[in-house]
């Protein structure tokens, strides 16, 4: 894929990845304590030490991701329409592979430390809007109040 087009596909994407940078400083650790004797024993019954906020990030981050994909494929899309891009580097810009890193690249910058008002950003940002300007646009209060 061409570096140009890399630009336009991920616009998007890299709109939010900043935005969750701004607001939240960074990813956030993901060390887990280790369990079990170190003899190579299978670890005991693994429980969800995660907060509860922790798991509505995570659930709204999970919900927004293939939402968000999409948009970043509509504007690729657009720009196609547009004479911007050939069908060759669509295809290519749009290839599973690519989105699939592009998702893994939101659930990354998404699964950070916030505050619950950040929390429930996503969440009212995915239950409230349905098409992919507005959805961008309310994802930009993620970072508002925040020092």
């Amino acid at each position: 894929m061409k570096p140009e087009s890399n630009v336009r596909v991920l616009v998007t994407m890299r709109s939010l990845v900043f935005v969750l940078f701004v607001a939240c400083g960074g990813k956030q650790p993901t060390t887990q304590p280790m369990t079990g004797s170190g003899s190579g024993e299978p670890p005991g019954v693994v429980t969800d030490s995660r907060t509860e906020l922790e798991k509505r990030r995570d659930a709204a981050c999970d919900k927004l991701k293939p939402r968000l994909v999409q948009c970043a494929v509509d504007d690729a899309k657009a720009a196609l329409d547009a004479g911007k891009v050939t069908k060759k580097q669509f295809d290519a810009d749009t290839a599973p592979e690519v989105k699939a890193k592009l998702g893994s690249k939101w659930l990354e910058a998404c699964r950070v430390e916030m505050s619950s008002r950040q929390v429930r950003v996503l969440e009212v940002c995915d239950r409230e809007e349905q098409q992919c300007g507005p959805l961008l646009s309310c994802l930009g209060h993620l970072n508002e109040n925040v020092k």
